[in-house]
This record gives C-alpha cells, sequence and structure tokens, in this order.
C-alpha cells in the first residue's frame, strides 16, 4: 500500500513539479580535464600583454591592408578578424575560379568533434561548394572510433599509445595529431582496418597514405590486405617524416599489419583526391587545447611540407568550463603561448579560433547559461587578437544566452541532455553555421578584391617571369 500511495503521489504532483527535475544529468560528469590544464591553473596570474578590460575600453580593432585588401575596423564585442584570413580566402578565390588546386584545414578540438562530429558536416559544406573527397588525415587509433559514421575505423588492442594529454616526455615526437602510435608487440602484428563511409564524399578511400617517423630499424613491413589482393611494402624510416602510399587510386577497404616495426613511430592515415578541400579533424577528449604548444617545431615544419595546411581551427573550452571562476586569464595566457608555437610549427597559416559554445547549468531548479560562458568567451576573443587570428562566437551563433537549453528542448532534439554536447543534428547544423560564418568573410573579401582575380593576377606574374627569363637567355 504505500508503494501504491507514493506511486499516486508522485503521479498526483508531477504536473506541478518543476520539468527539468527529472531530467537534468550531472553537465560535468563526462568532461575529462588535461594535465596541462591543470598546471595552467597553479601557475601565478602573469598579466598578458592586453587584458580584456584594455580592450573593451579600447573599443575598436583596426587592421593592416594585406595585399591591398583591408577590413573595416571592429568594434571588440564584434570582433570576427576576417582580416587574418586573407591568406586562405586567396586560395579559396583561386580555387573556385580556376577549378583546379587543393586547399588542407587543421581542426583541433575536445568532445565537441569526438567522431567528426560537426567536422564531418563543416568539410562536406566545404567539398560540396569547392570539390574534394575523403576524409583527410587518421590516427591508427582513436577512442571515438566506434561511433564516427564518415569512416569505419577499427584496430587491435596491442598498439602502444602515447598522447601529448598524459605524457610529458614521448619516446618520439607526437604528430600533428597529437598522438605517436608503436607497433612493439613482437608475437603479434598491430593491425588496423580501414572501410570507407556512406557519404558521397567519403565513399571511398582515395589514396592511402601512411605516415611515419625516423628510426635505426629499417627491417619494418606493412602488409596491406584487400580483398583477395595482398600488398606488401617495407618501411623506410629514413627521414623525420616518411610517407608510404598504400595505393594509387580508390580503395573500398583494407586491413594493415605491421610486422618488425617495434621503436617506428607510427601517425596515421590519409585517405584523399588531389583537388578540392580536405579537413583533418584532430579531436581529444579532455583536451583545453594547451597540449598543442608541446608540438615539436622541426616535426611539425615536416608534416607542413607534406600535407600543406592553409588554415589552422581551434574549436575548445569544453574542458574550461569547471571550476566556479570567472578569471581565465591564465587560459589566455597559454593559449597565448599555444598560438605562438603553432605560429612557429607552421608559418604563415591564417589561424581561426572558435568560442565556446553555450553550456548550460543548473542555478537553483532551473538550467541557465552557465555563469562563467561570457568571461571564457571574451578570454578567448582576446588572445584571437593578440595573436592576429580570426574569431568565430559560437555561443551567439547558436543564439546566445539560454540557447543550450532550447537547442536541447528544440523539436527535434539538437543536444544532449548533458546541456554541454551536441547530437548528430545538433552537430550538422554547428558544421553549417561555422562553414556560413567564413563564408560571409569570403564574399566580403572577394567585393574588396573587386574583379581583379587571384589567377589573373598569377598569370601576369607567370608571363612577367617568363619574359624575364627570356631576356636573360638572350644576353
Amino acid at each position: 500500500m504505500i508503494l501504491v500511495l507514493s506511486a499516486a503521489m508522485f503521479l498526483g504532483l508531477r504536473e506541478v513539479l518543476p520539468r527539468k527535475i527529472f531530467a537534468v544529468k550531472n553537465p560535468t560528469s563526462n568532461v575529462l580535464i588535461d594535465s596541462m590544464l591543470l598546471d595552467a591553473i597553479k601557475e601565478p596570474d602573469n598579466q598578458i600583454s592586453k587584458s580584456t578590460d584594455e580592450l573593451v575600453q579600447e573599443k575598436m580593432v583596426d587592421f593592416v591592408a594585406d595585399d591591398g585588401v583591408k577590413f573595416q575596423s571592429e568594434h571588440v564585442d564584434k570582433y570576427q578578424g576576417f582580416q587574418y584570413l586573407i591568406s586562405f580566402f586567396e586560395k579559396l578565390l583561386e580555387l573556385q575560379q580556376g577549378g583546379t588546386g587543393s586547399i588542407r584545414i587543421a581542426y583541433f578540438g575536445d568532445s565537441m568533434t569526438d567522431g567528426d562530429m560537426i567536422v564531418q558536416d563543416f568539410r562536406s559544406n566545404f567539398q560540396q561548394n569547392f570539390g574534394g573527397r575523403g576524409v583527410g588525415f587518421v590516427s591508427i587509433t582513436s577512442e571515438s572510433a566506434a561511433s564516427r559514421s564518415s569512416i569505419t575505423h577499427k584496430f587491435s588492442s596491442n598498439w602502444k599509445t602515447q598522447s601529448y594529454l598524459n605524457v610529458k616526455y614521448p619516446q618520439r615526437p607526437f604528430g600533428v595529431n597529437g598522438h605517436v602510435f608503436f607497433a612493439n608487440d613482437t608475437m603479434n602484428a598491430a593491425s588496423v582496418t580501414f572501410l570507407a563511409g556512406r557519404s558521397k564524399f567519403s565513399n571511398v578511400l582515395q589514396n592511402p597514405t601512411l605516415y611515419y617517423g625516423y628510426s635505426k630499424n629499417k627491417h619494418g613491413k606493412i602488409k596491406v590486405i584487400n580483398g583477395r589482393d595482398t600488398i606488401r611494402k617495407a618501411l623506410t624510416p629514413n627521414a623525420k617524416l616518411n610517407t608510404r602510399r598504400l595505393a594509387n587510386g580508390n580503395l573500398k577497404n583494407f586491413k594493415a599489419y605491421f610486422k618488425s616495426a617495434d621503436s617506428i613511430p607510427i601517425y596515421g592515415f590519409t585517405f584523399e583526391d588531389e583537388q578540392g578541400i580536405h579537413v583533418d579533424n584532430f579531436s581529444q577528449r579532455g583536451n583545453s587545447g594547451i597540449p598543442i604548444s608541446k608540438f615539436d617545431i622541426s616535426l611539425m615544419k615536416s608534416f607542413q611540407e607534406k600535407l600543406q595546411y592553409d588554415l589552422i581551427v581551434l574549436h575548445y573550452g569544453t574542458n574550461v568550463l569547471n571550476y566556479g571562476t570567472k578569471n581565465y586569464n591564465w587560459y589566455e595566457k597559454s593559449m597565448t603561448k599555444t598560438i605562438n608555437r603553432l605560429r612557429e610549427c607552421f608559418p604563415g597559416v591564417a589561424i581561426l579560433i572558435i568560442s565556446t559554445a553555450d553550456k548550460a547549468t543548473k542555478y537553483g531548479m532551473e538550467m541557465k547559461t552557465d555563469s562563467a560562458v561570457i568571461s571564457l568567451i571574451s578570454a578567448q576573443r582576446n588572445y584571437a587578437i593578440n595573436t592576429k587570428a580570426s574569431f568565430i562566437n559560437l555561443f551567439s551563433l547558436m543564439g546566445g544566452d539560454g540557447a543550450m537549453v532550447k537547442w536541447v528542448e528544440n523539436d527535434p532534439v539538437l543536444a544532449n541532455k548533458d546541456y554541454t554536447h551536441f547530437n548528430y543534428k545538433g552537430s550538422q547544423k554547428v558544421g553549417l553555421l561555422l562553414y556560413n560564418q567564413i563564408m560571409e568573410g569570403f564574399e566580403q573579401f572577394k567585393k574588396m578584391r573587386g574583379h581583379k582575380s587571384v589567377l589573373d593576377r598569377r598569370l601576369r606574374v607567370e608571363s612577367m617571369n617568363n619574359t624575364k627569363n627570356g631576356e636573360n637567355d638572350e644576353r
């Protein structure tokens, strides 16, 4: 009778109780924290070049003309910094007008981009409008492989993995993906399996190419099984960064075994054609972005020589909103160092900062935007300005204050009940929002550039160079 009366009371009172009392989960229970973030919090709060308050007082951010193009000055609170994407826009315009060439984007993120979420839609929008096929760079192992739909990715359990999230002194330098892998099991060959996805831009594995590092071991081999075909290739780890193409053309699937390859640092595979836009997703749960500052400059320059990045995207913040503080000077300082490190690793490459999304926290009996969100966004905008990077305010694009609650309650639902992460539909929407924001800057750039195209300008330069060479030959 007690159970019956309790159930009746529950059913009778549920209409007057707060809606969210039965649906709320701990919004930070699935957020991991990297060790460098914890170290950064403990450091003394040293003043950086300009505080957020000082920038707000100045109000305006002015730009210097780049190749004759100069965007209008911007209010700090509306800062986008498209001026700093001009080198990327130049290549985008050349691709749009000429239809040839390639552009590569490195997209670094945390659990928001886990399983290729957001990035796969960001990539598809670019490839739909500018060409290109393939999912780009894929690591040897991944904690989110099972949830990824853009490619089926499986691997054996005997890989030794080192990550910049939890290893300070790796056996070999971390790759551009923040990991290094070793097939050190001499009894059983470590393996990795890939199967093409279903999207029209990833339904084959284009030109699969292995990336691996230097080692004194010259006996390593890779055995590739593709249906009934078996290919054996030697690994020659002579340079700081080496590549081995497994096939010229497209495969549907393959399984690769690494034999006698102990001590050879393995980084991952790329899958892409030779034209259009390619986007590499370097996501990792728990990453604040700070560990990127551990990149080895020399190795990253080798990656840049082979991969040729035109834009680096930094999409972080999820793992920083958990400390009951509104002072993010420590994070601003650490991320400024991180971006400066990227400038050394990838000289001349444009950088885009994407702010934290909205996140809801329970205040009393109601879910509201976490009080630290605005403070973190201000810090992110500030280090974007100070490092001459572009900036997208994802919080504003979502709808601003209270947006995450609306996305969770939307029909269809766009975010998970942790009030932190997007679901597949929400990720698709975010990917389009980010793409459209970049295209807004691109259209402004084209108007300011006028009728003179990059292709025409390059042809004129080549013509002038040919004329000079002819004159020199005659002399």
